[in-house]
This record gives C-alpha cells, sequence and structure tokens, in this order.
C-alpha cells in the first residue's frame, strides 16, 4: 500500500488537503460490505465532526462498555490522528464488535451493504437514547426540584407523550415522510406521517433517480380489495394515496432496489438497470413548495452479476476530488467516472459495476433549516 498511497500523494500534490486522510480499510474475509459503507460515512463530514466531538466530550465512555458507537468513534478517531497522509486501516475492533452484535454479520458469506448501513444508523441511535434517557434520570434523581419544574411534558405519566429524542445522527439523516390518502366520495384527506434515515427506490431501465423519485410519489388508486376505511363516510372508498417528502434530511441516502425476488425463479437477482444519479439533485416531490438541492458525496457500488457473491467498493467525492476506495487500495478518480457506475443499459453486458447507495447532502440555501 505505501506504494498505492505515495501515488495517490503525488497525484494530489500541492491540493492534498490540509489535515485530511485517505486510509483504505482491510478486509476481513467479506467484509467489504462494511469498508465501503463506512468510507461513506467517513467523508459524511458534519456526521465525522458529530462523531469525533462526541468521541471528545465522552472520553470516560471508552472505560465503559463497548459498544458499536464507541468502536466507529474508535475507528474514526484512529484514522483522523494518523501522523501519515494515506496508508491502511484494519477496523479489527468494529468488525468483532458488529459480529458479537448481530448474528447476520458473523458469517463469511456476501452481505448486503444496505441492510448493513441500516442497522448501524438504527443502532447508533438506539444507543444515544439510551444514554440519553439514563443521563436524564440520573438528573433526576441528583435534583428531584427541577423535575417538578419542568412540569409534566417529560414525563410519560398520565397518558402525556414524552417528545420524541432527536440525537445528532437524527440530525444528518432524519426526514419525514407524509402518506397522504384521500378519499374518493368525500374529498377528506387523511395524512399519516413517519420518519425515515433512507429512501429505498425501485429501479426501472433507463431511467433516473428523479424518475424513480416521481414512481415513488405517484398516486396509487386503492379500490377493489384495496378500498380505503373512510372515518368520515365510516364505510370502505375507493381513494387516492400517495407519499410524499415532508421533510427532507440533510443528508439524504437513496438505496436503489438492485435486488428483486423473482417469483419463476424462486430466487433473487441483481437488476443491472441503468439509473442516472446526477451530481446535484433537485428534490421536487416534497411538500414545502421549495425544492430542496442536494450535493453527490458518495456511491456504494455492488460489483458482480448475482445477489450472493460479488464485491462492493466506494466512490467519495472530499475537497472537489473523486475517489475511488477499494478495501486496502485508494486512488484519484476523475469527476467524469462516476457515470460509468449508472448501470447497463443491456442486459447482460460486461460491466458489473453498477450503484447501489446514493449519499447526497443538501446545499446550503435559503430554505436549508
Amino acid at each position: 500500500m505505501g506504494a498505492a498511497g505515495s501515488k495517490l500523494e503525488k497525484a494530489l500534490g500541492d491540493q492534498f488537503p490540509e489535515g485530511e486522510r485517505y486510509f483504505g480499510l482491510e478486509n476481513f474475509g467479506n467484509t467489504c460490505y462494511c469498508n465501503s459503507v463506512l468510507q461513506a460515512l467517513y467523508f459524511c463530514v458534519p456526521f465525522r465532526e458529530q462523531l469525533l466531538d462526541y468521541y471528545s466530550n465522552n472520553k470516560n465512555l471508552a472505560d465503559g462498555d463497548e459498544n458499536l458507537l464507541t468502536c466507529l468513534a474508535d475507528l474514526f478517531v484512529q484514522i483522523s490522528s494518523q501522523k501519515k497522509k494515506t496508508g491502511v486501516i484494519a477496523p479489527k475492533r468494529f468488525v468483532q464488535r458488529l459480529k458479537k452484535q448481530n448474528e447476520i454479520f458473523r458469517s463469511y458469506m456476501h452481505q448486503d451493504a444496505h441492510e448493513f448501513l441500516n442497522y448501524l444508523l438504527n443502532e447508533l441511535v438506539d444507543i444515544l437514547e439510551k444514554e440519553a434517557s439514563a443521563a436524564k434520570s440520573d438528573q433526576e434523581t441528583s435534583s428531584p426540584t427541577e423535575k417538578i419544574a419542568n412540569g409534566p411534558t417529560s414525563v410519560q405519566a398520565n397518558g402525556v407523550k414524552k417528545e420524541p429524542l432527536v440525537t445528532w445522527v437524527h440530525k444528518n439523516f432524519q426526514g419525514i415522510l407524509t402518506n397522504e390518502t384521500k378519499c374518493l366520495r368525500c374529498e377528506t384527506v387523511t395524512a399519516r406521517d413517519e420518519t425515515f434515515l433512507d429512501l429505498s427506490l425501485d429501479i426501472e431501465q433507463n431511467s433516473s433517480i428523479t424518475s424513480c423519485l416521481k414512481n415513488f410519489s405517484s398516486t396509487e388508486t386503492l379500490n377493489a380489495e384495496d378500498k380505503f376505511f373512510c372515518d368520515k363516510c365510516c364505510s370502505l372508498q375507493e381513494a387516492q394515496k400517495r407519499m410524499k417528502i415532508k421533510k427532507p434530511p440533510h443528508i439524504l441516502v437513496i438505496h436503489l432496489k438492485r435486488f428483486k425476488y423473482i417469483e419463476q425463479l424462486g430466487r433473487y437477482k441483481k437488476l443491472s438497470y441503468r439509473v442516472v444519479f446526477p451530481l446535484e439533485l433537485k428534490l421536487s416531490n416534497t411538500v414545502e413548495d421549495a425544492d430542496a438541492e442536494y450535493s453527490l458525496f458518495a456511491v456504494v457500488v455492488h460489483v458482480g452479476s448475482g445477489p450472493n457473491h460479488g464485491h462492493y467498493v466506494s466512490l467519495v467525492k472530499s475537497h472537489n476530488h473523486w475517489l475511488f476506495f477499494d478495501d486496502e487500495n485508494v486512488e484519484m478518480i476523475d469527476e467524469s467516472a462516476v457515470q460509468t457506475f449508472f448501470g447497463s443499459a443491456q442486459e447482460y453486458s460486461s460491466n458489473t459495476d453498477h450503484g447501489y447507495i446514493l449519499f447526497y447532502e443538501r446545499v446550503s440555501n435559503g430554505s436549508t433549516s
């Protein structure tokens, strides 16, 4: 890796970003699903900064019980504090902890990068929520007067709903969808909100992220056996249903559903469809009228023709340069190379490197919260 590392340093030359580190991650037998997602998260700068802040403010936690959050923070600190600018790091503690905690990731079989990302973000949220409620109960035990001063809002008794805690993971990744159902008889609209940390989109051949998002928000008619029970009509009625993005997240993670269960085959098949993902994305199907603008900063790529074997790599944008991370190897790539990962226009193509998880960051503009 020394040679590859110095090659990267040579390629960047004077443009090597001050204080930045580009390190490959060692593969412990089919752990590329983990490495590719970890690189995307490391170069999600707001997430990285908040994780490093969390680590510096909670150094005493390192002496406590180890969990996925402390292992991830340790890994990010290890990378960011390296004396060298490039090299290889072994995320051994993190991978061991992951396998210890979830048997799905214990085997040496090919794992799903999206499943891992989903598990990791939800696990981090759980740990932070537990820590916050433990800190709160300690505070309330030590100062009962404050508890009374705060009134019943923080208490779940008496049917008062406790406000859900918003962690820094939520602040980065969480958005809100609204599920609108309109009764076609009385025209009453029922809306139900739900949160998301990533959006999973169905894909079609020769399409784009914009068209996939339009399909995601398209109107569906509920009739025949699927009629909707309207509270106002007190009966089952035909209705129209649609899903809209009510609150776009700061970091928009889009998962392209490339693995589809084919009934006739009795197994999953990889869809190698060509789906164009732009470097700059406008979200127009939001409840707020203003378009939310996003910039692509990472892509987790699935390499291979089937769902049960293959490899994961990631493309990352850092300080206006694009980098290609393949386990231990890191190299610079041209921005134009990103489009070679859109997918294949023909069913049987020699190109099996397809964009699978896309990471977009909201661009600061007037409408950014």
